[in-house]
């Protein structure tokens, strides 16, 4: 897949991530990717997770998720990281 998408740099696939996070239904204050990295074909997200006290997810988390698959699956298809 790489043939098809274009290259770009950690720093600027974060800021169009987090860009398109903040556009997301799901989308909460404090929800923002920190690390990307490339594993084959796919662009994997990471940030906080916002656990509870004792280690277990929130519905906070569930968000994180959801958006960070929808970045993933969206961006994906259009870069790789150079």
């Amino acid at each position: 897949m790489q043939n098809s998408t274009q290259p770009i740099s950690h720093q600027k696939l974060l800021e169009k991530a987090n860009a398109l996070a903040r556009e997301h239904d799901d989308y909460f204050a404090g929800l923002e990717a920190d690390n990307v990295i490339q594993q084959g074909d796919v662009l994997v997200f990471r940030g906080p997770f916002f656990l509870d006290e004792e280690g277990l997810p929130t519905a906070k988390t569930t968000a994180v998720f959801n958006v960070f698959k929808y970045l993933a699956l969206t961006l994906s298809s259009r870069y790789h990281l150079a």
